[in-house]
C-alpha cells in the first residue's frame, strides 16, 4: 500500500472507531470548505479546492449519498449549487478537529524522519528544475535500450505499482 493510502486507511480507521459511517479523509476538506463559505457551485468549490470539476463532481456525488450534502438547481440550468445538510453540518467541528491534528501528527513525524518530507521536496524541485524528469527517464531509457529490451532493468523485474 501507497504511503498516501496507508495514511488514509489510517484516518479513515479513525472516522469508524468514532462512529462515522460513510465518511471518507477525501470529504473532510470540501465539508469544511462548504460550512466557512456557504453553498457554492460544484465548479467554484473545485477552483477554491485547487481541485478538477470532474474529481468534485465524484466526491459530492458520493457526499450525497452519504446524506453529507445536497445539490439544487444553481442560477442557470448548467450548474448545481452543492450545500450542507444537517448530518454534513454537524461534523464540520469533528472535521476540523481531526484536519487540526492530523497536521499536527504529520508534522510530529516529519521530525522523527532523518530529512524533513518539505527540505526533501524542494531538493527534488530544485534538481528536477535543473534536468527535468523527461530528460531524465530519455537517459535511462536510451541507456537500458542500448543493452536490449530484455536488460535487467526491464519492466517485469520491478514492482509497476510503486510509482
Amino acid at each position: 500500500m501507497a504511503l498516501q493510502e496507508r495514511m488514509e486507511a489510517d484516518i479513515a480507521a479513525l472516522y469508524a472507531e468514532r462512529g462515522l459511517s460513510g465518511v471518507r479523509p477525501r470529504f473532510a476538506y470540501p465539508l469544511i470548505r462548504l460550512a466557512h463559505r456557504g453553498p457554492m457551485t460544484i465548479r467554484d468549490l473545485a477552483e477554491s479546492l485547487d481541485r478538477t470539476h470532474s474529481a468534485l463532481s465524484q466526491t459530492v456525488a458520493a457526499m450525497r449519498e452519504e446524506d453529507l450534502v445536497e445539490t439544487v438547481p444553481g442560477p442557470d440550468a448548467r450548474t448545481r449549487v452543492v450545500r450542507l445538510t444537517e448530518r454534513g453540518r454537524d461534523l464540520v467541528p469533528f472535521l476540523e478537529a481531526e484536519w487540526r491534528a492530523t497536521e499536527d501528527a504529520a508534522e510530529a513525524l516529519d521530525a522523527e524522519l532523518p530529512v524533513h518530507l518539505a527540505d526533501y521536496i524542494e531538493a527534488m524541485t530544485a534538481r528536477l528544475a535543473q534536468r527535468g524528469f523527461r530528460e531524465r527517464i530519455a537517459e535511462h531509457l536510451e541507456h537500458s535500450w542500448d543493452n536490449g529490451p530484455e536488460s535487467e532493468g526491464d519492466a517485469e523485474s520491478g514492482d509497476e505499482d510503486e510509482r
